[in-house]
Order: C-alpha cells, then sequence, then structure tokens
C-alpha cells in the first residue's frame, strides 16, 4: 500500500497488542511485535511474516537494549505503540529498585521514547499510550511513586493509567512543534490474559466473569474490539483523523474524568520526576 508505516506495537504478544499487530500487517503496514515472552512474540511475529523484539519491562537495561535495536533497525518508525503493560498482585520492587506496576506501565515506555525520540521526530511519528479509565483513581503523589506509603494492585494500576495520561500530555505539549504527535486511548474492559498474575479481588472477580459466556459478552469486549483503537490512531492522520495531546474512547475524543489527568503542571513535573529516576540512562533533556 502507498501509504503503508513502520509501526511498532509493544506487548503486542497477546491480547489487544497481538490483535492490533494482526489487523495492522493485514492492512499492508509494515509491523514490529513487540513482547516479553520469546516464545510468544516469536510465535505472532512468524505467523504475521513480521520482526519481533524482545524486551522484559521489569529490567531496564532490556528497554535500553531494545530502543538501541530498533534504532538500528529502523531508520524510520510512523508509529510507536506504547501497549506493554499489566497489573499485578503483592508490591514487588524491580531490580532497577522500582515498584513493578510503575515501571512497567510508566517508567520503561517513558524510557523507550526518550531514548527513540529523535528517529520519531525526525520520522514525524505518533506516540500511541494504552490507558484506561481514571474516573475512579486515586491521586498520585511525585514523592512516592513507588507506592511505599498506599500500596495495594488496583490503586498502583491506576496510578499508572494516569501516567500515562500525563506523559500523553506531556509528550504533546514538548514535541508537536517538531512534528511528533501523541494521543492516549482508553480499549475498554477486554477479555486477554491481562492481570493473569493478579492477587486483586477486584481483578480477579474481572476474569472470572470473563470465563462466563453471558456476562462476558456484555461486560467485557474481544481483543479485536479492544485493538480498533489502536489501529484507528495508527493508520490515522493526526491534525485531520484527531488531535495530538488527546485521550480517546471508542474513537471519541473524551476529557477523562479526573482533576489530575488534565493538570498541566503535574504533567510537567511527572516528566522531570521521571527524568530524574532514569538519570544516566537519557540522553540530554528534550
Amino acid at each position: 500500500m502507498s501509504d503503508a508505516k513502520v509501526i511498532v506495537v509493544t506487548g503486542a504478544s497477546d491480547g489487544i497488542g497481538a490483535a492490533a499487530a494482526r489487523q495492522l500487517r493485514a492492512d499492508g503496514h509494515t509491523v514490529v511485535v513487540v513482547g516479553r515472552s520469546a516464545e510468544k512474540t516469536r510465535a505472532v511475529a512468524a505467523e504475521l511474516g513480521a520482526s519481533s523484539f524482545v524486551a522484559d519491562f521489569t529490567r531496564l537495561d532490556d528497554v535500553e537494549r531494545l530502543a538501541a535495536e530498533l534504532r538500528t533497525a529502523y531508520p524510520r518508525i510512523d508509529v510507536l505503540a506504547n501497549n506493554a503493560g499489566g497489573v499485578f498482585g503483592t508490591r514487588t520492587k524491580t531490580v532497577d529498585g522500582f515498584e513493578k506496576t510503575f515501571q512497567v506501565n510508566h517508567l520503561a515506555p517513558f524510557l523507550l521514547t526518550r531514548l527513540l525520540l529523535d528517529t520519531l521526530v525526525a520520522s514525524r511519528a505518533s506516540v500511541l499510550q494504552t490507558s484506561s479509565t481514571v474516573r475512579f483513581t486515586k491521586e498520585i503523589h511525585l514523592d512516592d511513586l513507588d507506592h511505599d506509603r498506599d500500596y495495594d494492585p488496583v490503586h498502583a494500576y491506576g496510578a499508572s493509567k494516569l501516567e500515562n495520561i500525563l506523559f500523553t500530555t506531556e509528550l504533546h505539549r514538548r514535541h508537536h512543534a517538531d512534528g511528533l504527535s501523541a494521543a492516549c486511548f482508553y480499549p475498554g474492559n477486554v477479555v486477554t490474559n491481562f492481570a493473569s498474575d493478579t492477587t486483586s479481588p477486584v481483578m480477579r472477580t474481572v476474569r472470572f466473569l470473563a470465563t462466563k459466556p453471558v456476562i462476558g459478552s456484555i461486560l467485557l469486549s474481544s481483543p479485536e474490539q479492544g485493538a480498533d483503537q489502536i489501529v484507528w490512531l495508527a493508520e490515522g492522520t493526526p491534525g485531520k483523523d484527531w488531535r495530538s495531546g488527546a485521550y480517546y474512547y471508542k474513537r471519541k475524543d473524551v476529557p477523562p474524568k479526573n482533576a489530575q489527568a488534565v493538570d498541566a503542571d503535574l504533567a510537567r513535573r511527572l516528566w522531570e520526576r521521571s527524568e530524574e529516576l532514569l538519570a544516566g540512562r537519557l540522553p540530554a533533556s528534550a
């Protein structure tokens, strides 16, 4: 296809990431499959005839290696879909010393995007962030992003999804004038293996309901339905089909119902705090 794009999808070994990769490849795009599980990632890539890269976002060294490999393999990247994420159970610190949910859902994609920034800007790329509904999310505190004071699995997950929105807002503010576009979206409640290792009663209830065909079909979406938002944004033209810096649900630009999600100063300070936490891994501030 004449308007084929190079599209990197993280978290593409399963769920909505894999579903999006399949649809984008069927539409003629060059899809780059990124996942944590080597076996599952390579299986999806082989099915699609696509390239694959394996990286565990609980290890920031893996993220740095992934960024270097992508820069070498793809001088042009039209879309980076930061879709990898998870919700976990008992509070765990990664080898890098950060709470696992915070690192996997926010800090790792922040690092990947920053390390690819020169390529993304030169490509006039779109950066897409899979978030969630944050209507009931508690506040985030920049002095306790690791949840040392108030950890519970659902709160940690909700906070990280709020951070995804703030990251999108600040990425747009800093780099839209350079040609970069950014959007965040809520894919809906999707039936996937997401949260398969959580001990959260809320998330376990959602997974249980997903096993009930009638109830699940009413309350939850299929991976293909959830992936529609990635595909629509990836194939669309920023400024024409969608607005950079916005939050989307069902292809609609809808303000997230959370006061912190629209706090531009908080978005700026989260970016700065994230850079502080990643000191030594980032190029000069941008």
